[in-house]
């Protein structure tokens, strides 16, 4: 009881007899600090995507044993975008009151064993509700990484740093979907879970051992949520934010329409490829850690404008060729794809951290909000164009989307306000 008056007298305490607490320096490039870091979300982002996207080589197969349409398959992944999607906006919110390392940690090992539930699951609708469960769980981790970064990093780093931590979400997805691929061959689709779900919750504890505790951060459990959605409001009334949220909405909504029905034309006519080859193909990822890593290092230098537009062109390359009939040229279009929506996503999600001043994670879950929204809810509309009309309507329909993330970065291009 006495803890209790004594912060009730703080806080009714004259605001000039207040001494504001400087903050800590963020971790400099080249710092012991800033390599633990930088190691620590790497493995995070592994564990994210490695958990997330599992599924996706998948798809055809889940389609043939549960007897259910390639739109309907899809929502083994989709449902998990859009339930992550919901859980950001909360993990923002948890993380105010309990911290970023401890919602980060919980996020990792819970999403690891949903996925061995995912992989014993009896029946259609019991492997759905898991899978729900894994990306709902799975929120606290990358509204909460994008946030410690921007606390903990000095922000001459940060663009690198933040690359570096998206390279590490396509390393996860890139082995997420070849390691699946590889290994649902030849020991079976569920085993091959039960082996992903066991090593990310491996990576859960070097997480925790490796990250340092914020320094930057001080838990607020007196903000009511009044004051959350008031915090909201101010980043969807930013003349630019909202503009880089629709960004990331449509970069991945191209993104995952394409890896999600990609595997359908390549195991069918007229490639008729196996499930290995095809899971091979996604190794594609590795340019997408290159180009991550690199697009933020260059946004640092350059700003974060021109390598939205660079990407988001590269895109629109790669989309045009996987329309054509050479298997040489689908995996070219497939590589620009992956490049392309890197490079967007990585300078984009740094700009994010700059331009909010205040309530940074809150500004960073509204981004990861409409980014796995616009993944969720494109890429299962992709599967209605491909089971009516085919690739081509599937090709015309991200397209679209391609087009107005263009006329998105158009409206930011504001030279030296990057």
């Amino acid at each position: 009881m006495q803890s209790l008056s004594d912060s009730a007298e703080a806080a009714q305490s004259p605001a000039p007899t207040v001494q504001p607490v400087k903050p800590a320096q963020g971790a400099v490039r080249g710092s012991a600090a800033y390599r633990r870091i930088t190691l620590a979300l790497f493995c995070s982002g592994f564990a994210t995507f490695s958990l997330l996207y599992c599924v996706q080589p998948l798809l055809p197969a889940f389609a043939s044993e549960f007897h259910v349409g390639a739109a309907g398959a899809s929502l083994a992944l989709s449902l998990s975008t859009a339930l992550l999607a919901v859980s950001i906006a909360l993990a923002g919110i948890v993380s105010e009151r309990y911290g970023r390392k401890e919602l980060m940690l919980a996020s990792m090992a819970l999403a690891a064993c949903c996925n061995l539930l995912a992989a014993v699951a009896p029946n259609w609708h019991m492997l759905l509700a898991a899978r729900a469960l894994e990306g709902f769980a799975l929120g606290g981790v990358p509204a909460v990484a994008m946030a410690y970064l921007s606390e903990e990093i000095d922000p001459s780093g940060l663009g690198f740093s933040m690359g570096l931590y998206v390279g590490g979400n396509a390393f996860g997805g890139m082995m997420g979907r070849v390691a699946m691929s590889v290994m649902a061959e030849s020991f079976g689709w569920r085993n091959a879970m039960l082996a992903i779900g066991i090593f990310d919750l491996a990576l859960a504890a070097v997480f925790m051992a490796l990250l340092p505790g914020s320094r930057n951060f001080v838990r607020n459990s007196a903000m009511k949520l009044g004051d959350h959605f008031a915090l909201w409001k101010r980043h969807l009334s930013h003349g630019r934010l909202p503009l880089v949220f629709g960004i990331g909405a449509l970069a991945m909504g191209i993104f995952a329409t394409s890896y999600n029905y990609a595997g359908f034309r390549l195991m069918g006519a007229p490639f008729s490829l196996s499930a290995t080859a095809t899971g091979l193909i996604f190794s594609a990822y590795i340019f997408g850690i290159v180009s991550s890593s690199w697009a933020g290092a260059l946004a640092d230098r350059f700003g974060r404008a021109p390598l939205v537009a660079a990407g988001i062109a590269i895109s629109c390359v790669g989309l045009f060729l996987t329309c054509t009939p050479v298997l040489a040229l689908v995996i070219l279009g497939i590589v620009l794809l992956t490049i392309g929506f890197f490079t967007t996503h990585s300078a984009a999600s740094s700009w994010v951290g700059r331009m909010a001043a205040t309530g940074k994670g809150h500004a960073a879950s509204l981004y990861l909000l409409a980014y796995y929204l616009g993944g969720s809810i494109l890429g299962s509309v992709g599967g209605w164009f491909w089971e009516h009309a085919g690739w081509n309507a599937v090709a015309g329909f991200m397209l679209l989307q391609v087009m107005l993330a263009g006329w998105l970065a158009r409206r930011l291009w504001h030279p030296g306000r990057a």
